[in-house]
């Protein structure tokens, strides 16, 4: 019942977007110096949320986030990773994880005092 709840949908989403960022940045980061490999990175959330609301019968959570190469200058062997971005676009991830598992989690308890059950 309450997985069919938009709200606890959106929130989920929002923690699978962080996940699959956190993952494609990790990846990015491992093959770092590897010759020629193009950086990788996820769509944002807003854009997905926008892809999404334009199929038939409105939002649908279960699909993928898509992925692009990102833009940016190549280094000398044709690598276009930046160890300073993933970096800072893991970081980014993992608060944006919490914030959305935080948000669940207070929105289960909300739900919880509502109907009268305090745990």
């Amino acid at each position: 019942m309450l997985s069919d709840m938009s709200l606890f949908q959106i929130y989920g989403a929002m923690a699978r977007h962080a996940a699959e960022a956190q993952k494609t940045s990790a990846g990015n980061l491992a093959r770092a110096n590897e010759p020629g490999y193009k950086a990788v990175e996820v769509e944002s959330f807003a854009e997905f949320m926008t892809r999404t609301s334009h199929q038939p019968g409105g939002l649908d959570f279960s699909q993928g986030f898509e992925q692009r190469l990102t833009t940016g200058a190549a280094a000398p062997n044709g690598n276009t990773v930046s160890i300073e971005e993933e970096v800072f676009k893991s970081a980014e991830a993992v608060g944006k994880h919490t914030m959305a598992l935080n948000v669940y989690t207070k929105s289960m308890d909300l739900m919880k005092l509502a109907l009268g059950r305090r745990t």
